[in-house]
């Protein structure tokens, strides 16, 4: 049998959990994996613009970490969450390739202001996105149990795309504009 792509339970403002356990389409774990869907749909983007192999693979990593915190979301289970494939590793491999990307980047002494190439702006509208869906996952959290892991994942990839964007700047030599009030 193949799959449909609609199968019309939702048509009354209702979807399912992982379990079952249907809920309105605004609850708060469908807005917080919803808000990673868009995130996993804009890191494709940025796969699609970078031209470096390299990066594309780490991006392809990062897509399917963030399908993983998307299913620990659509999941209240917290055995079932906890054996989702999140580990402290994920986190700490962000933070290698910060810390890589972060050699060869200037010392950041203030604030700068989005922008300065089309790569580097996409980089930095993600690296929102992904900050908005820390906070939303921290709202589920306050209520429910989530794995802690995702919450520092997503705290973790905004890091990595604000690092990203940065050393997409310095390789396009594109200007870092800092900010002045």
């Amino acid at each position: 049998m193949a799959f449909k792509v609609y199968t019309k339970t939702g048509d009354k403002g209702t979807t399912a959990l992982v379990g079952g356990k249907r809920v309105k389409k605004f609850d708060d774990r469908i807005e917080a994996y919803g808000t990673i869907d868009e995130l996993l749909s804009y890191v494709g983007l940025l796969r699609d613009m970078i031209r470096n192999d390299e990066a594309k693979i780490k991006l392809i990593k990062i897509q399917s970490k963030l399908m993983t915190v998307s299913s620990v979301l659509a999941t209240e289970d917290k055995i079932k969450q906890d054996n989702y494939k999140l580990e402290g590793a994920d986190v700490e491999l962000l933070e290698k390739e910060i810390d890589k990307m972060d050699e060869e980047l200037p010392t950041l002494t203030k604030f700068i202001i989005p922008g300065g190439h089309i790569m580097v702006s996409h980089c930095h509208i993600a690296r929102t996105i992904c900050r908005r869906a820390e906070r939303l996952v921290i709202r589920v959290a306050s209520n429910e149990y989530v794995n802690p892991l995702a919450q520092q994942y997503l705290n973790r990839l905004s890091d990595y795309l604000f690092t990203l964007a940065r050393y997409v700047s310095l390789k396009v030599n594109a200007e870092e504009v800092e900010w002045k009030e």
